[in-house]
């Protein structure tokens, strides 16, 4: 039977999402979401980085559990307003997980700013946690700027108004709501801290 390997989510996205990153990099774990151990409550994310939180959430999953975990904390750095939202990201506007009133809110503080000053980041930071106390964390950006109203569909968080730099023809002037989930994954900072962390999760637990 193969290891064990705990992701610290309850989003069955995210867990295929980071099974299909492993096995690009050969590691082939049992890995599974924080939602097969009901009884270990959520983390509180009182990090000031979010490696920091990475960790926590990661750490504290492989105490309750006995089992090598993986966490990540990610959000929007905006270079105007000296890296935040940052770490508080998903409660800029005050409610946690709130992102049409987070989306609203920067964007009415970004009014004035006009688009060569518009420049931002996503940040991802990833992180593995051994019960015996190893702990690694890698990192992942994804540049861009942004824009003055929402585009597309697709994604979460701030997407809509995030138009990533990259090849003119991958992303083409759209915004991270307007790639497709293939697109998205093969240059999002999630997708990058994570296959930045895969070949120690294969050193580390084969």
């Amino acid at each position: 039977m193969s290891q064990r390997l705990i992701l610290a989510t309850r989003n069955a996205h995210k867990v295929t999402e980071l099974r299909a990153i492993l096995a690009e990099a050969g590691v082939t774990l049992d890995l599974v979401g924080a939602d097969a151990y009901p009884d270990v409550p959520d983390v509180r994310e009182t990090g000031v980085t979010f490696a920091e939180n990475a960790l926590l959430k990661a750490r504290t999953l492989a105490a309750a559990t006995g089992a090598p975990a993986v966490a990540d904390d990610s959000g929007l750095c905006v270079d105007v307003l000296g890296g935040a939202p940052g770490i508080f990201s998903a409660r800029w506007a005050g409610t946690h997980g709130d992102d049409a009133a987070n989306l609203a809110l920067l964007l009415a503080q970004l009014s004035d700013i006009e688009a060569p000053h518009r420049a931002a980041h996503f940040a991802c930071a990833a992180a593995l946690a051994l019960p015996d106390g190893t702990e690694h964390v890698a990192e992942g950006t994804l540049r861009g700027v942004l824009r003055h109203a929402p585009a597309g569909d697709g994604g979460f968080g701030y997407d809509p108004i995030l138009q990533p730099d990259g090849p003119a023809e991958l992303v083409a002037g759209r915004t991270c709501a307007e790639l497709t989930p293939e697109e998205k994954n093969a240059i999002s900072h999630r997708g990058r801290a994570f296959r930045a962390l895969a070949p120690v999760i294969r050193d580390l637990l084969g």
